[in-house]
């Protein structure tokens, strides 16, 4: 990239920008990218939710959060691994999409890694009775009252270990767009041929 080419009209800088923004996500609580509106269905039935991103990894090109194994989505996964991922920052401007390919793991040396990593308050989640989207009779967070109040020590909630799930979205396709005030400027990422193409924003 030469001084006069600004960064969001260079493919490789792009890249850069994107992947600095993703990685500073997983470590940044505060930052816009770290919970993007994650996508998945079939042909009859999408549905979207926010989820935590956990880790991201340019080198073998994959994003990866925790779920629970009783979510509704990960039936959907197992049916189509194909689904999306959306990111935006404000301040930045920028809305990042991708097209990623899912992998369930659960209670395999991914989970293992990801759960020892995984904070006290975090583990809370996954010592619920009933999974996620269990309909009840009354309002409920859906833990025991031992527990809502983490009345529980860190070995108590390896209890919620069957319960946690990694999944790991392999990224097939990046659209990036910038919103300027002199002209947006939109690019697409195809990793999986690694070809780069620039598109009307």
């Amino acid at each position: 990239m030469t001084d006069t080419v600004p960064y969001y009209e260079d493919f490789t800088e792009i890249k850069k920008k994107i992947w600095s923004m993703l990685t500073n996500a997983v470590k940044d609580r505060s930052s816009p990218f770290r919970i993007p509106v994650f996508i998945c269905g079939n042909q009859s039935e999408f549905d979207g939710r926010i989820v935590v991103l956990r880790k991201a990894d340019e080198t073998n090109n994959f994003v990866q959060y925790h779920s629970d194994i009783r979510s509704d989505k990960i039936s959907k996964l197992k049916t189509n691994q194909n689904a999306a991922m959306l990111f935006y920052d404000k301040e930045e401007k920028i809305q990042v999409r991708l097209k990623v390919e899912c992998t369930v793991n659960h209670e395999n040396e991914v989970t293992k890694e990801s759960w020892s990593k995984t904070q006290h308050i975090s583990r809370k989640c996954y010592l619920v009775d009933n999974g996620p989207g269990t309909r009840s009779d009354i309002p409920t967070s859906g833990l025991k009252p031992e527990l809502d109040n983490f009345d529980f020590t860190k070995e108590q909630s390896e209890e919620g270990y069957k319960n946690f799930t990694v999944i790991q979205c392999k990224i097939k396709s990046i659209e990036w767009l910038y919103l300027a005030a002199k002209g947006h400027r939109r690019a697409r990422f195809d990793l999986m041929d690694n070809k780069n193409y620039w598109l009307v924003p």
